[in-house]
């Protein structure tokens, strides 16, 4: 899936990483060039800061401490745990982790100032997946399309925020709709898009992706 903020080459890196079915991490460095970190079957911990030595040093980044977190396979799954080891704290889709948390397909987890993608493909990947049913401009009202461009705002106008969507309030706000409008706009593009089965916090950040895809919305609409 495309990202506003892709060079050429990183899609097709991703669609690579995702064919091979491996666990992998997907981040941008200080420069913005994308990187694509495969956790293997040998790899049994991924130790996360600023400091060189760490498995996944993110030397760029200040607000990262030294030693801030771990990624740690258990039973299978993938789990990130930050125990009082950073400063500033590590955050999955928004929330803090406090102590353990088990990470899930597309999660995403930030560190300072340092957005990373957990993938977790499996070979369920290669199916068709929700929202892969095209969804064309004629598809969609003009007020669903404002919705969406509401909704991509901050990818749009920020492409090193790639975790972030404008909340129901702040659509609401820039539309001068309710906001429970707003809902029944994002209920009904859920659907449309076929993504209506996913986690609560999966679904705006996918039906993002797919208008921004689809060329529903880009950056410089008004």
């Amino acid at each position: 899936m495309g990202d506003p903020s892709d060079q050429p080459g990183d899609l097709m890196r991703r669609q690579e990483a995702e064919r091979a079915g491996w666990p992998f991490l997907e981040f941008r460095d200080a420069g913005g060039e994308q990187r694509i970190v495969r956790l293997g079957d040998a790899t049994e911990r991924v130790v996360l800061g600023r400091r060189p030595s760490c498995d996944l040093a993110l030397e760029w980044d200040s607000r990262v401490s030294r030693v801030h977190a771990k990624l740690e396979r258990v039973a299978g799954e993938w789990t990130l745990v930050d125990d009082g080891l950073s400063r500033n704290g590590t955050f999955v889709n928004g929330q803090r982790v406090t102590a353990q948390q088990r990470l899930a397909d597309r999660d995403m987890v930030r560190l300072g100032h340092t957005h990373i993608r957990f993938r977790d493909p499996g070979p369920a990947e290669q199916a068709t997946a929700p929202g892969s049913q095209p969804v064309m401009a004629e598809d969609i009202t003009e007020a669903k399309r404002r919705v969406l461009l509401a909704l991509c705002r901050p990818l749009l106008t920020d492409p090193g925020q790639m975790g972030i969507t404008a909340t129901n309030e702040q659509i609401a706000g820039e539309l001068h709709l309710s906001v429970e409008a707003v809902k029944a706009h994002l209920r009904e593009l859920y659907r449309r898009f076929e993504i209506g089965d996913l986690p609560q916090n999966e679904k705006r950040m996918r039906l993002a992706r797919l208008a921004m895809q689809a060329g529903l919305v880009r950056p410089g609409d008004r």
